[in-house]
């Protein structure tokens, strides 16, 4: 009698007639056996008094028991989409040689899936479990793009307000793109200019994002300004500093603050020099000449709005809930507006198809990419850390997300989440997702190692430099890059030290000519070619390197690559030396 009293109270509140409060009530719920025969006798009776308690006492009980049937409909359903899933990622673990991993998967505004596996460092006992954090690199953007759209509903920015708006000192190398590019521009990856840091890519780490800047103003277009897409970390982190200037602070207190606290993303982090080595975290991995070897922490700091975030399952559990149903609200509190949660879920750049007659389209969002998994729209995004990955997808129409992490690159992720979405969906395949990925893996290896063989058979033998080693040191400089130094190690060989920095040096192994390749202290940093160019006098007078921006893969190392930038280090006058 209370709950139906109660329902009553409620109903009245509309200001709505009895019997269309009724009819509204039993209308709004179809799992009546007979909601038309309800519906009829209820209103062809004067509904007061005792009357009307004795009936919404048995709609109140109708209404518990459809919720009791759909909840245990809904756990079904929950049980067959993950049914397997464990054996699954064990099985493919093993395969991949994986040291450790987490998943969790939402569905229905719930937290229906959240799980470890493995270690959390090669040779050690301490598991993987849903509180383990793991780098989630490029899966930040979003969180950026949330915290702007927070200032968005604020009325502190607009997504179309000029960079130049909030920071006034803003420039490229193109003044009319430096005067016109919008925090819109910024976030959907199409101003131009491309890759300078990211996975495997470093560029002046212990510079802050202010003197980064500086030196970028000078890196020419790769394409032209808003002429296509072209994926930029380093326009993240300009929005991250819009953030700052619009919110009065960083964006590293901006995050911890607005969004990790609110959803209790208590182990979610800003920079990784938040985590000790004793701490629930998951150290990276790489393998190295055919050897899993647990390799440095990166630190993204420097670009922290584009990649730093660090977080568990648990995490981005809460963060996937609050992109999800009732996008922008958590937990009954409401975080961003209908409407910024609409804008940042618009698609920005469409994709070019092959079939864009009959093929749905895949467009990159704010800080989402955006496709589909049969007839079913997804949002999704990828992060890769050194020797972390991990990937997000959301699938609105599922009310479902999806979470993956590993401390190893591998392509198990996307395997998972196929997996998963494909029990939620009831689709049978005559494959078994990561039997499928592993296979086109270890095939596209070994096209790619036949392919690195071919560089290294192209090696000439026999040649000596021009020059003595100390007639190629000195210091090399280039207005982006900024400089390089080419000296003599204590155990006689010529090494590079790149920004000053004692954590960016290689060492020189000649290759043929002039030509040497670099090889990181740090082994997961792989290898680089480097040129020198001799002049007219016989003077080593510019340095020649060649930047991967994005390996082919990463296990095979860093050549050979689609995707590199040659940056030509220009010697120093007073540094300028003869041939012995």
């Amino acid at each position: 009698m209370e709950t139906a009293q109660r329902i009553a109270r409620i109903w009245n509140l509309s200001g709505t007639p009895a019997k269309q409060k009724l009819c509204i009530l039993v209308q709004s719920k179809p799992y009546y056996d007979s909601p038309e025969k309800s519906l009829v006798m209820i209103t062809h009776n004067t509904l007061t008094g005792t009357y009307w308690f004795r009936h919404l006492t048995c709609i109140a009980v109708l209404i518990t028991i459809t919720l009791v049937i759909t909840n245990i409909s809904l756990n079904a359903q929950n049980a067959t989409c993950l049914e397997g899933l464990d054996e699954f990622i064990e099985k493919g673990m093993a395969d991949w040689g994986i040291p450790g991993l987490a998943v969790s998967v939402v569905k229905d505004g719930e937290i229906i899936y959240a799980k470890g596996f493995g270690v959390r460092k090669l040779g050690d006992t301490a598991p993987v479990d849903e509180h383990t954090v793991f780098g989630v690199a490029s899966t930040t953007k979003a969180m950026t793009v949330t915290a702007l759209g927070m200032l968005v509903d604020e009325g502190k920015v607009s997504w179309d307000d000029r960079v130049r708006d909030h920071l006034p000192w803003f420039e490229l190398s193109d003044p009319w793109a430096s005067d016109v590019v919008t925090v819109r521009d910024l976030l959907s990856h199409r101003v131009g200019i491309g890759r300078m840091t990211g996975n495997r890519l470093v560029f002046m780490p212990n510079r802050d994002r202010k003197t980064i800047l500086d030196h970028v103003r000078h890196q020419p277009f790769e394409i032209p300004f808003r002429s296509g897409y072209l994926y930029s970390n380093m326009m993240y982190m300009v929005a991250g500093l819009v953030i700052e200037a619009a919110a009065g602070i960083s964006w590293d207190q901006f995050l911890p603050e607005r969004l990790f606290k609110p959803l209790g993303m208590n182990s979610a982090s800003v920079s990784i020099t938040s985590i000790c080595e004793h701490d629930n975290a998951a150290w990276p991995h790489q393998e190295i000449n055919g050897t899993i070897q647990t390799i440095p922490w990166r630190n993204f700091d420097n670009v922290g709005p584009a990649a730093s975030v660090n977080a568990s399952a648990m995490d981005m559990a809460s963060w996937m809930l609050l992109n999800l149903g009732d996008q922008g609200e958590y937990k009954g509190e409401r975080l961003v507006s209908r409407q910024v949660m609409n804008d940042i879920f618009q698609p920005q750049y469409a994709f070019p198809s092959a079939d864009p007659m009959h093929s749905n389209f895949t467009a990159y969002a704010l800080g989402w990419n955006s496709g589909f998994y049969e007839d079913h729209r997804i949002f999704q995004h990828g992060g890769a850390t050194d020797g972390i990955n991990s990937i997000i997808v959301l699938a609105p129409s599922l009310d479902m997300g999806i979470f993956v992490a590993g401390n190893l690159f591998c392509q198990l992720r996307p395997a998972i989440v196929s997996h998963i979405l494909d029990r939620a969906l009831d689709i049978e395949r005559d494959h078994d997702w990561h039997e499928l990925f592993h296979k086109q893996y270890m095939a596209e290896k070994e096209t790619l190692f036949e392919a690195r063989k071919k560089i290294e058979e192209a090696r000439v033998t026999g040649t000596v430099p021009s020059l003595k080693p100390e007639a190629y040191t000195g210091m090399y400089h280039d207005p982006v890059y900024d400089d390089l130094e080419v000296r003599i190690s204590n155990d006689g060989n010529l090494e590079l030290c790149f920004w000053g920095d004692p954590d960016m040096v290689a060492t020189l192994e000649h290759w043929h000519f002039d030509t040497f390749l670099a090889s990181w202290r740090n082994p997961a940093m792989r290898e680089k070619f480097v040129t020198f160019d001799i002049d007219h006098e016989g003077r080593a007078s510019r340095l020649n390197v060649i930047f991967t921006l994005r390996p082919d893969m990463i296990e095979v190392g860093l050549f050979p690559s689609g995707y590199t930038r040659t940056v030509s280090y220009e010697r120093q006058s007073n540094q300028l030396q003869y041939k012995q």
